[in-house]
């Protein structure tokens, strides 16, 4: 095994994807399912999701899940990725956190994002609107000042006050800026987009101010990594998700995931199709060995210190081996 590889981490994140002929519910199982085998194969961490009002994932309140992830498992880190602060009130964010720290203590993480509700609907039900994300940085300072006792409101946050639940923030564009100027870890992608990803990793780094939560730069890249016996059956997991990524950018709604026998057989318009083609495109995907030479790759590019694995598809066992390809990768 490359040493650059054996010197990383690397994670899971679930976002608990629906698929056809599948219930919610059924997604939420399979996730804490998809946790135990996850520490079974030596991964650092699992994390799940925040999605509101959208047909295809049913993670949408990514502390409960976490509860009951890391309730089924015994040593693997378990977290968020992420919470959307925008979305709540940061004193109830911490307090549930300093629940889960003081119910599983030294496992749990705390993956923030500062996306909103994904349509105006789903913002109005939250009470939220675009406008709240601006302030995630003011947001993410009294989230972290209930932990430290520092509220001004001279009120004490119980449990998490005096708590230390490691903060990461999910970064895109300006998410980077602030992760550094807060001294937090960063939780970067997608894949598809490396020169993108590599400007965001490298102004993180400029201007990374040391905290008491991290003394240098963290940097989480995350994306999909899909590892099969050989690469047609690798592009085979992509299909379902990238469908369902084409069908919302072209329909408006996120869609459960489709079996890929299905979307390899329907007729596509051409601006579905051009969407769905770049679905396919720009992930690691392949064999053991063409996955282990594109990790290397993408390690010595970025210098991340962790891989967090996004990967959903509709056939469950061919996710689970490619999970076990993938461990066998990284601890051979």
């Amino acid at each position: 095994m490359s040493s650059v590889i054996a010197s990383t981490r690397f994670s899971v994140l679930d976002r608990s994807r629906t698929r056809e002929g599948h219930t919610a519910p059924e997604a939420l199982r399979d996730t804490v399912a998809l946790a135990r085998m996850a520490e079974e194969l030596g991964f650092h961490r699992f994390w799940v999701s925040e999605h509101h009002g959208v047909p295809g994932v049913a993670g949408s309140a990514p502390t409960v899940l976490a509860a009951a992830v890391a309730g089924a498992t015994r040593t693997i880190r378990v977290g968020t990725g992420g919470v959307m602060l925008p979305n709540h009130r940061p004193l109830v964010v911490a307090e549930q956190f300093g629940v889960l720290e003081s119910l599983f203590p030294g496992r749990i993480d705390m993956g923030l994002g500062r996306s909103v509700g994904f349509t105006g609907g789903v913002r109005k039900a939250l009470g939220r609107d675009k406008e709240d994300a601006e302030d995630f940085a003011g947001q993410l300072e009294e989230l972290l000042g209930w932990f430290r006792g520092t509220s001004p409101t001279g009120v004490h946050a119980r449990p998490p006050e005096g708590l230390t639940v490691p903060p990461f923030v999910l970064a895109m564009g300006e998410g980077a800026d602030i992760a550094a100027r807060a001294g937090l870890p960063m939780v970067i992608g997608d894949l598809r987009d490396r020169e993108r990803m590599r400007r965001g990793v490298d102004r993180y780094r400029e201007r990374f101010r040391p905290s008491q939560w991290a003394s240098e730069p963290y940097v989480v890249i995350s994306g999909t990594v899909a590892v099969a016996a050989t690469p047609e059956e690798a592009r085979r997991l992509l299909v379902p998700e990238a469908w369902s990524m084409a069908y919302s950018r072209t329909h408006g709604t996120f869609p459960p995931l489709p079996p890929a026998e299905r979307v390899e057989a329907l007729s596509l318009s051409g601006r579905e199709r051009e969407f769905y083609e770049r679905g396919l495109t720009g992930h690691v995907a392949g064999t053991e060995e063409q996955v282990a030479h594109e990790l290397e790759t993408l390690l010595k590019e970025t210098g991340a210190q962790e891989v967090l694995v996004t990967t959903s598809t509709y056939d469950r066992e061919a996710l689970v081996d490619s999970y076990r390809r993938l461990a066998r990768i990284v601890h051979s």
